[in-house]
């Protein structure tokens, strides 16, 4: 059998970024519009990466990013697509860039019509991946299948981010309970 996430990072000290990550974030619903852009976009910038790049590289991307405020990210002009393009500390990609410019905007227009960004996820929750990807690709830009299952697992909306004998999944499960099947 293969080892799980959950497994991964049971051996692994207190301190590191992945146990760190996938004990008091992965799996857990999320709020906040700006953090779940922020998930987005980290998803996003983690296409044809390491997940260990990005969770290291997450404090440089919210400074980069202006904290995902999304108002901010929608209105990037030129000067700061080429600001981001030189920042060593992050993903110096002009797609994945120019997607988060993009998606900000979609949120945007997300919140104008649903209230936020989540009430425009929770509307179409439940959903299998097939179908949250169609949803995904005609709103948002740089969001394949692999992107956009590991969004929704990491935000609570797709099931399987946790082991059922992983001790997060009792601490996810207590905030969804929804999330058991």
């Amino acid at each position: 059998m293969a080892q799980t996430y959950c497994d991964y990072v049971g051996a692994l000290p207190e301190n590191n970024v992945h146990k760190i990550y996938h004990d008091t974030q992965y799996g857990f619903p999320i709020d906040d519009d700006d953090a779940l852009f922020e998930r987005l976009i980290l998803e996003i910038n983690q296409a044809g990466l390491s997940w260990n790049t990005i969770l290291h590289k997450q404090n440089n991307f919210r400074k980069a990013y202006d904290n995902f405020s999304i108002k901010k990210v929608a209105a990037y002009a030129d000067t700061d697509i080429h600001r981001l393009l030189n920042d060593a500390g992050i993903i110096r990609n002009k797609l994945k860039i120019n997607a988060a410019i993009y998606n900000a905007q979609q949120v945007l227009a997300l919140q104008q019509q649903f209230g936020s960004f989540k009430n425009w996820l929770d509307q179409h929750h439940p959903q299998t991946l097939e179908q949250w990807v169609k949803i995904f690709r005609k709103t948002f830009k740089f969001t394949g299948g692999e992107i956009i299952n590991e969004f929704l697992m990491s935000c609570g909306y797709l099931y399987g981010a946790h082991t059922e004998t992983c001790p997060s999944y009792a601490k996810v499960l207590a905030q969804n309970p929804a999330w058991a099947q």
